[in-house]
This record gives C-alpha cells, structure tokens and sequence, in this order.
C-alpha cells in the first residue's frame, strides 16, 4: 500500500510519522521544535530526523512528503512566513526537503491539514461544511465548505485566531496586533489573560497561574477565582465561535488542541451557552483523533494533492 511521510510543525513540537490509506502506520517520532540563530534550523531538522527516523528501504519507496505548519504560509514560495509562533521570518521548506528526497512535497495550513483529516477520518465524515479549530499554542481554523476545502490567496485560509474577540483589555496577540481571539484563549496566553482580568476586577488570585495547566486545576478545584475567570474566558471564546457560524455557516464545528482535549467541561458548555444564536447552533465536538489530525491530514493530502486547490495567482501576483 503507497504510503507518505506526513511532518506537522507546531510552536512547541514537531511530528513524523508514515501515513497510508489506512492512516498514521507505526510509530510517530515527537521532537521538541528547535531554535536557533536562522530559519534553516527548522528545515535541516526535519530532513535529519526523517533519515533517522524512516529505514532507508521504506524511505526509497514513498510517495511524496506532506508538511502541516501553523501559518501564515506562502504555497506559491513553499514557506512560512513569519509565523508568530516560531522565531523567524521566512522559514523554506518545499525546495530544501524537495531537494534532500526527491520527493513531491506539499505544505498546507495545520488547521487545513486537521480538517482534511476530520473530513476523512475523523468526527466530520460525511459531513460536507465542517470547521475544524484547534486550540492549543495558538488558535487557528480550517475550511471546508460545500465539499472543498479554503485555501485562499496564498493558502491562509481559516485564520480565525486572528477574529476580534475584545476591545476592553486590548491584550496583545501573538502576531503584535490587540483583541484577538489567540491573544486571550490560546494556551500561551490564558495566563497573560487571566492576570489582566485579576487587575481589572480587583481581584486577589488564590493560586499561582505559570500556565494555563495551573488554572484549569484551580477550577478543578472548585476555586471560586478561577471558575468566575472560566466563565470570563468562556465569553471569549464564543464570541469567536460566533464569528465562525456567521463567516461559514458549518454543519459541524470539530475542536481540538491541547486546551480543549484536556479542559472539554471548562470549554464545550460555556461556548454552547454564550454563543449567539442568529444562525442555528451547528454541530459542536472535540475531535476522536488524539490530537493527530494535523499530521494525519498533512499525510491525506499528500496521498490526494487533488484535495487542496489548484494555486491560481491574483492579479497582483501577476504585475
């Protein structure tokens, strides 16, 4: 059976694994995203750790290479363009690893990666408008509306992390700009979030926030500081919710990311509470695939490059 090497970058780790029809096919190799003085570092990481990772034998015969990022990115050049959870402002990755394999290579939104998989695989079968969301590092989105998937312009399609959720704390986001919807429910910044609504409220914290982990305990706990901020954070995050409905009209609204996976009470009913009813509330669940749906859909596409439009330049591109 063909099989592909599907890669995901994320802000925090990046991931390897063999992906065939059937899916993610043995182990897949999780490694911390490095850092370093240039942006090749991201690209020559990769490239080692698949030598390591993939026998020479299996690695002879695959396919092609599918890579999911967090944007924004740019198809037309193959590359990252700062993206605002990783240290760089251009970051190539389609020619470098085209080169070391002589392989086809694909690179795609994450999020457009984990509705690919959602749609094949995942909580959005037969489904034919699904929004995926992580929310995780940061938040993003992806798109597939009346059975294709949006890539838009350059290929960012679904970059609701960047919604406007608030104009009261102004709190900045990770991309530099105020309000939004990242810049407050992401995992990076709950902490920075939920300090501000302590200052702003008065309010004394009964616990120490270092992450958004100590928190979610905290409510755990029946902490009345850190339930009443739940609440607080719940209201933002259906302000971005609503925003999706309205944008995209979906059947199914699939979550995901490390925030949602592991806090769901603390972030499903809060959003089906407060999230505004002008179009009817749409199907609203966490996504069966472990957290695999970036790197499983990275690989889908790859297997099918039909899935991901055709880049068509805009006249701008074209003077």
């Amino acid at each position: 059976m063909p099989q592909v090497i599907a890669v995901d970058i994320g802000g925090t780790n990046q991931r390897i694994a063999l992906v065939s029809e059937n899916g993610i096919t043995g182990q897949i190799r999780k490694y911390q995203t490095p850092t370093g003085p240039v942006a090749d570092v991201i690209t020559n990481r990769i490239i080692s750790e698949i030598h390591s990772h993939i026998p020479a034998d299996i690695l002879a015969t695959i396919r092609a290479i599918g890579i999911s990022a967090a944007g924004p990115l740019s198809r037309a050049q193959g590359a990252l363009l700062t993206p605002p959870n990783l240290p760089f402002d251009f970051i190539p990755l389609v020619g470098p690893i085209q080169q070391a394999f002589n392989k086809p290579v694909l690179l795609l939104n994450d999020c457009q990666a984990g509705v690919i998989a959602e749609v094949f695989a995942g909580a959005g079968v037969g489904y034919h408008n699904v929004v995926y969301i992580t929310i995780s590092t940061g938040i993003g989105g992806g798109i597939f509306i009346d059975g294709k998937l949006a890539s838009g312009h350059g290929g960012n399609a679904g970059e609701i992390g960047h919604f406007l959720v608030d104009t009261s704390y102004n709190l900045q986001c990770s991309c530099g700009c105020t309000g939004h919807w990242e810049g407050y429910c992401s995992g990076r910044h709950i902490p920075v979030f939920f300090l501000a609504w302590c200052h702003h409220h008065e309010v004394i914290p009964t616990f120490t926030v270092v992450s958004s982990k100590n928190l979610f305990y905290a409510a755990e706990q029946n902490d009345p500081v850190a339930k009443a901020f739940i609440e607080e954070m719940g209201a933002r995050n259906a302000t971005g919710i609503s925003q999706v409905i309205v944008a995209y009209d979906p059947a199914i609204i699939v979550l995901d990311g490390a925030v949602v996976q592991n806090n769901q009470k603390f972030i499903i009913p809060y959003i089906k509470k407060m999230v505004d009813r002008y179009l009817p509330l749409p199907v609203i669940t966490v996504s069966p695939l472990f957290g695999q749906a970036p790197l499983l859909g990275a690989g889908i596409a790859a297997l099918h490059p039909e899935l991901l439009p055709d880049y068509i330049p805009d006249v701008q591109d074209e003077t």
